[in-house]
């Protein structure tokens, strides 16, 4: 473990009951849908991590700067009435892993998007956001705009397609932007500044282990005092290697604890390099260093609404970080009913944190702890399995309230997490979950 005195403190700048009642407690919990209003424009954004989010919310305000009105509006609560009442829309949509649809447009896409609905009277843009580097690039945006085109509606522009947050294409957005607002007076689109950090603890989790090596890396502000964020929040790390290209980490520390703790596994490339943020944080920097780093809010993977919900915790490697702060988080606040199912490949090298975990189970803050280590039994076990083994209590949870967070790998946990929950609660009752915020991914 790498220990450094810190110069300065600072701050820089988510029994088995009746499987009819748990339909019905979540019909009568379901979110209403949002009811039209009297606006120039909707702005509908489908996020997964925020991204989509702010960019409505910065497309909102360019309207409003022309003398436009307009309102922004979570396409988990669009449905085909509100976009037959509406004349003018702009749609920001991410897409997830593989060309997915967000979590928040599950319901929007396997429902509005099958119906034959008549948008004739809709003039509408899309901003698709997306990674070049996945096979279906852009997927569900341009599903979405293909989808549009075909039941009528008319496109102001042609779509747009972001790749890993473009600079050249949100400018060409905002260049639509203006010609709609009429006004070259556009409000700042700048993301916050990067404050300056440094590394107070560098600890290898996982010495010996058959996987990557996994560093807990604790940092504090290198001057000022510590800013605010909720669990679920993640950081931007901008590394001196590749500065334009700012990676994002899963903050696994609340406030409270006086500083930023992550969880970060050192990535290595075909050629023997390493990654750009990754090897400057597990082994480049020391604590002289200055790590630059912004906090941005991840509001679909807080907990919200749920604060006062029983919560599965669902992920494996690296994800434990996002987990670990919710459960600290709930913890603090006096909140016991807590579910852990955690992965990783061997017990002895590979339980992170495990002296941490095991002693809020053991004090009954964490009531229940699931630990799953793939390469210890003969037959190859992961979280999705233990979920499928413990069926009924999933179900219980669920019908008391629960809501269930996932964070972790997108390629094999979370695909198969929510196999096994269509497997164990129904498709359609995992979608009401999504949509009514109840079930909350942040997978990567």
């Amino acid at each position: 473990m790498m220990t450094i005195d810190p110069v300065r403190w600072t701050a820089a700048a988510t029994p088995v009951l009746a499987w009819g009642g748990l339909c019905g407690a979540m019909l009568g919990r379901r979110r209403q849908p949002a009811q039209p209003q009297d606006a120039d424009w909707l702005v509908v954004h489908a996020s997964q991590t925020g991204n989509a989010d702010y960019l409505a919310r910065q497309t909102a305000a360019t309207l409003a700067t022309g003398g436009l009105s307009a309102r922004t509006i979570d396409i988990a609560d669009l449905d085909a009435a509100i976009l037959q009442g509406a004349t003018r829309v702009l749609f920001v949509a991410s897409t997830y892993g593989e060309g997915d649809a967000p979590d928040a447009a599950a319901r929007f896409a396997a429902v509005t998007m099958a119906g034959d609905v008549d948008l004739a009277q809709l003039h509408y843009g899309v901003l698709a956001l997306g990674d070049s580097s996945y096979t279906h690039y852009c997927g569900f945006g341009r599903a979405l705009d293909a989808w549009l085109r075909a039941r009528g509606a008319t496109p102001l522009f042609e779509r747009i397609d972001v790749d890993r947050g473009n600079a050249d294409a949100i400018a060409a957005w905002q260049h639509q932007l203006s010609h709609l607002a009429g006004t070259s007076d556009l409000p700042d689109w700048e993301g916050p500044a990067y404050g300056e950090w440094r590394i107070l603890e560098r600890t290898l989790l996982n010495p010996g282990s058959a996987g990557a090596p996994l560093y807990r890396i604790v940092l504090i502000p290198a001057a000022g005092g510590l800013p605010d964020w909720e669990a679920g929040d993640l950081v931007q790390v901008s590394a001196p290697g590749d500065p334009d290209l700012p990676r994002e980490y899963s903050i696994a520390s609340v406030p409270g604890e006086g500083r930023i703790e992550l969880l970060v596994r050192l990535q290595r490339h075909e050629d023997g390099s390493l990654g750009a943020a990754s090897g400057w944080l597990c082994l480049q920097a020391t604590g002289h260093d200055i790590i630059a780093l912004r906090i941005r809010t991840h509001p679909r993977f807080r907990l919200g609404e749920n604060a006062a919900r029983p919560l599965i915790l669902v992920g494996n490697g690296t994800g434990l970080a996002g987990l670990r702060a919710h459960l600290k988080a709930r913890i603090d606040a006096g909140m016991d009913e807590n579910w852990l199912v955690f992965g990783e490949r061997n017990a002895n090298v590979d339980f992170l944190l495990r002296e941490e975990l095991e002693s809020w189970h053991a004090a009954g803050k964490l009531a229940r702890l699931d630990a799953v280590f793939s390469r210890d039994t003969a037959e190859t076990r992961y979280v999705q399995h233990a979920l499928l083994e413990q069926a009924d209590t999933v179900r219980a949870w669920v019908a008391r309230g629960a809501a269930i967070y996932v964070c972790g790998s997108l390629q094999g946990m979370a695909t198969g997490v929510h196999e096994a929950l269509c497997a164990v609660l129904g498709s359609q009752a995992v979608d009401d979950l999504a949509a009514d915020g109840r079930y909350r991914r942040d997978v990567y």
